[in-house]
């Protein structure tokens, strides 16, 4: 005989409404009560479901990632390294710029305002950062070794160069600057790619 009643409620639709609040609010700009609201559930259903702020906050980074960050897995397969930097590019400014999306990205912003209590949080963000790093240097470093990128492009730096072009879309978007203007930053950064 199973215990307790059913769950009322779509634990997907739940999680989309958990993530679209910490993606606008941040990690310790999101209370319970915030959370309990947007997803329409009490807080014993929360705690049952998605265990405590943590444990959502982390189940709403991976459903960001595979969802609105998709773009970031589909860049990585392009057929070229700059292809891989533009698909990249333009996915974050669509992301950044799409009417109903929070404005910026959850894995940059979500814990930039985090005191001691939230460091956990902070350093689950800063190693996700990295992943997205190494994962562009291994995609450019078999760019390199494909006669891609020339032999004396720096792969790791290249990746840091994107990532970091990437995060200040993020903070411009955040502040609210437009499609247009995001698209001439990225255009600029792209007529520095390596011949």
């Amino acid at each position: 005989m199973p215990l307790g009643r059913p769950r009322s409620f779509d634990i997907d639709e739940a999680l989309d409404r958990a993530m679209e609040v910490f993606w606008r609010l941040g990690y310790e700009g999101t209370s319970i009560p915030e959370l309990t609201k947007a997803m329409g559930i009490n807080r014993p259903s929360l705690y049952a479901a998605f265990g405590n702020k943590e444990s959502l906050f982390r189940k709403a980074l991976d459903r960001y990632a595979a969802g609105p960050a998709g773009y970031v897995r589909e860049a990585l397969d392009r057929p070229t390294a700059r292809a891989v930097a533009e698909q990249l590019l333009a996915g974050a400014i669509e992301l950044m710029t799409t009417p109903g999306n929070p404005k910026g990205c959850l894995v940059v912003q979500g814990a930039l305002a985090c005191g001691e209590a939230a460091d956990s949080i902070r350093q689950e963000l800063v190693s996700r950062r990295a992943a997205i790093v190494d994962n562009l240097q291994s995609r450019f470093e078999r760019a390199k070794r494909d006669g891609d990128l020339s032999a004396d492009v720096d792969c790791a730096d290249l990746a840091r160069y994107v990532a970091t072009v990437i995060h200040g879309l993020t903070v411009q978007a955040a502040g609210s600057a437009s499609r247009e203007q995001l698209q001439r930053v990225a255009d600029m950064a792209m007529r520095a790619w390596p011949a």
